[in-house]
């Protein structure tokens, strides 16, 4: 508790000062904003939602290379747990907004929408059930500045935008390149990383431009898995058997973007990327005398590729005042898994290499919209009308693995997808939209967005959304909005299904059980009481003030609240008696458990967001950027359906007391950072303090959960440009060494010690990392 209090009062004593003396300097601390408007030159400070920018320095000023965690740094309301033993799970890992569902963000590049991952959330993590967007499949190198809009934003943008937007921005045109090369170490002498990565433009002609950006990595796995004290006749007795921590991994990304002006009113433009990251994860350690092939024990390792690609193309331009856009987008990923230092216990002579199966999601997007403002003498600025329509094929595809990978019991640690479970589903969806925005007078600006959707397999819905903004002077204005949204199903959740082994509690022994994921329309989920998906239908509103006392000086808060109906969720993993098994056994499907999708929790999310800036340029000593950020937010549930009739007489719950809990208490109730950045000539120096706040892992028996404390979390890092071109960067994030809580004997169950802190930790577990990078400009 004393190193916390002392940095906050060190901080402070340096902070509070600073916001006392009020210079002002050359500009104003605000940009040109592009998500959530079709309005020209609209500035941040003028926008109805809340719009975070993010820059390069604030990009490129930890040590990691990942996009998620650099986000989930500096995104106060953006949560990015690391997992451990979850299966594809640790290779593509989730990220929250608001403590919302990953799936429940949208994900834009360069205001396009992105496509999800092919991997499905279903072991026990935050986002359990979702298939959201990879966001590290986007290199750090590729980025100009990232805009996330934090309001809900359906009847703009369609389907997920719930708990917000993240709209990427590319770095565009031929002048300049950049090239930097990285190390880094955790204190405990693993997870060793080297980063490569670059940017540079080059001229088509005179009229067009083009920009590549690499970026290569290879990290090191992290370990800080417990002795296994279990098993006193063990021949591995109190050594370190198990690997719990990050993953080794090893990406390369390819980003191109570019534009050519074909006549004076028409430019074609164009981005794409091609990605694979190879990762290899543990699985659960198998003790002793299992095989004889390992007669001391095995880890099995889940080594997994997944291939990343993307291409949007289109023509843009000018006609009769009109600003049009016309674009084709196609985005695809592919998650491949193999099983190695592995056996199946079932074959009497087992490989000890296993190619498991593929995931594979793509969609294809045709998009047309068109802007143009119109003069009202009534009005002191122009009305801008824009409209669009848009038409988007999704795909989703499972492919099995071979047969020793799920014969009998499968493989250990991850039963391969069988030939049952492989096919390929589709659906596709058509939409029309329009937005209205105009300044009525010099303090007031409204806009309005409607938008209705046409879908193939659940039918139609339509999305609405109000906002405003009053300025009483300079300022102090007033903001807010009321929408309506949703989230479709995805294919993935429709159709997702494999048997796998699963750990259960049964007699308060974490038991291992066959256990089938059903696709929804399944026969075998109609057996356990499923209905088909249907939307989520989410309503958002936020109230927000802003002040600005000088141009160096800038703050917000913004309350909100978002009503989610007809959540989608995995279901709890249910244990089946003999009935239902045998009810199973006579499709063909030999499970213990089972579980599939379905729409069953209402909640309500309320929270606030505050956001303050100051830069204070002194005479002698620099310049200084200060940052105080905070986000509280709380979720609650509203209703659970009615459990199904068939599992209520076989003494089962659909929706468990985990899953709710999952969902109300399992992100951190609040997060706040203080971040500060100091410039003189060619030094630089950066120092940002985060609390994640506390957070509970829930499980059935109430008596077995667990409430983890708020951390305090201290990065720093110092930088020198040497010459014109080169700078030199050294910094330690997580300085202080700081740990989340352990995880309690009882709610570690049988593993003694094993895992000794939660995979649901917003901050990881790893320590202390040091790094160092040497970046060329030019």
């Amino acid at each position: 508790m004393l190193r916390p209090l002392l940095l906050t009062s060190l901080i402070s004593s340096v902070v509070l000062p600073a916001f006392a003396q009020e210079q002002p300097v050359d500009g104003e601390l605000q940009s040109i904003v592009v998500t959530g408007t079709y309005a020209k030159n609209r500035r941040t400070i003028d926008t109805e939602s809340p719009v975070d920018i993010i820059g390069a320095r604030e990009l490129q000023a930890s040590g990691s290379t990942e996009l998620a965690t650099v986000l989930g740094r500096v995104l106060p309301s953006l949560n990015f747990p690391r997992p451990s033993g979850a299966d594809a799970s640790d290779a593509v890992r989730p990220a929250q907004l608001r403590g919302l569902s990953p799936d429940q963000v949208l994900v834009l590049v360069n205001g396009k929408r992105r496509h999800a991952s092919a991997v499905v959330n279903v072991n026990g993590t935050q986002g359990r059930g979702s298939a959201p967007v990879d966001l590290n499949a986007i290199p750090l190198s590729a980025i100009d500045h990232i805009e996330v809009l934090r309001d809900g934003a359906a009847a703009q943008y369609g389907s997920d935008a719930i708990a917000g937007v993240i709209n990427i921005i590319l770095k565009k045109g031929a002048d300049g390149g950049d090239a930097e090369i990285g190390f880094g170490e955790y204190q405990e002498r693993d997870g060793k990383q080297v980063s490569l990565r670059g940017s540079t433009g080059f001229k088509l002609g005179e009229d067009g431009w083009v920009r590549l950006a690499v970026d290569a990595a290879d990290r090191d796995p992290t370990n800080r898995a417990g002795a296994d004290y279990r098993f006193p006749n063990d021949p591995r007795y109190g050594q370190v058997n198990q690997r719990f921590g990050d993953p080794d991994t090893k990406p390369r990304t390819l980003f191109v973007n570019g534009q050519y002006r074909v006549s004076d009113n028409i430019d074609w433009y164009a981005f794409a990327n091609y990605g694979q990251r190879k990762t290899s994860a543990a699985a659960t350690w198998r003790s002793f005398g299992r095989s004889p092939v390992f007669p001391e024990g095995f880890l099995p390792l889940e080594n997994s590729k997944s291939t990343d690609s993307a291409l949007v193309t289109g023509l843009r331009g000018e006609a009769s005042g009109w600003r049009w856009d016309l674009s084709a987008n196609y985005g695809s990923n592919e998650f491949k898994l193999d099983l190695d230092n592995t056996v199946n216990l079932s074959l009497a002579d087992s490989p000890t290499h296993f190619y498991a199966g593929k995931l594979k999601n793509t969609q294809a997007l045709l998009n047309f919209d068109v802007a143009r403002e119109f003069p009202v003498e009534a009005f002191s600025g122009p009305l801008t009308v824009a409209l669009g329509a848009e038409y988007r094929h999704e795909e989703y595809e499972i492919g099995a693995g071979d047969a020793a990978s799920y014969s009998g019991s499968g493989a250990q640690g991850f039963s391969g997808f069988r030939p049952v479970n492989a096919g390929s589903n589709s659906r596709h969806n058509q939409s029309v939209y329009a937005n209205f925005e105009a300044e009525i007078s010099k303090q007031l600006s409204a806009s309005a967005a409607l938008r209705h959707e046409r879908y193939s397999d659940f039918g139609n819905t339509t999305s609405a959304k109000a906002s405003t903004r009053y300025a009483f002077n300079d300022a102090v204005s007033l903001r807010a909005t009321a929408s309506s949204g949703f989230r479709a199903p995805s294919l993935a959740q429709q159709f997702y299904t494999i048997t796998t082994t699963n750990f259960s509690v049964v007699n308060g022994v974490n038991t291992p059980i066959e256990t089938g994921t059903f696709a929804v329309g399944s026969a075998a989920a109609a057996a356990l009481g499923a209905t088909p998906l249907k939307a989520e239908k989410a309503r958002n509103y936020s109230l927000g003030l802003q002040l600005q006392p000088s141009r160096n000086w800038t703050a917000s808060i913004d309350a909100y609240r978002i009503d989610i109906d007809d959540r989608i969720a995995l279901s709890a993993n249910m244990t089946l008696n003999p009935a239902l098994q045998n009810t199973l056994a006579a499709q063909g499907i030999l499970v213990g458990a089972g579980r599939y999708f379905t729409n069953a929790i209402d909640t309500r999310t309320t929270g606030v967001d505050l956001l303050s800036t100051y830069r204070w340029e002194t005479r002698d000593a620099g310049r200084f950027d200060f940052t105080a950020a905070y986000n509280h937010n709380k979720t609650k549930l509203e209703h659970v359906n009615a459990n199904p009739a068939i599992l209520s007489a076989n003494g089962l719950t659909l929706i468990d007391r985990q899953t709710i809990n999952r969902l109300t208490v399992g992100s951190p109730k609040d997060k706040f950072s203080l971040a500060t950045d100091w410039s003189l000539a060619n030094w630089g120096v950066r120092a940002v303090v985060t609390r994640y706040g506390s957070f509970t892992v829930p499980q059935n028996n109430a008596t077995l959960d667990q409430t983890y404390d708020p951390q305090w979390v201290l990065d720093l890092s110092a930088n020198v440009k040497l010459g014109k071109n080169w700078r030199l960067t050294v910094g330690v994030d997580n300085a202080t060494d700081r740990y989340p809580d352990q995880v309690t004997s009882a709610g570690n169950l049988n593993t003694n010690g094993i895992y000794p802190y939660s995979g649901w930790a917003p901050n990881g577990f790893n320590g202390r990392y040091y790094y160092a990078k040497a970046g060329f400009s030019w």
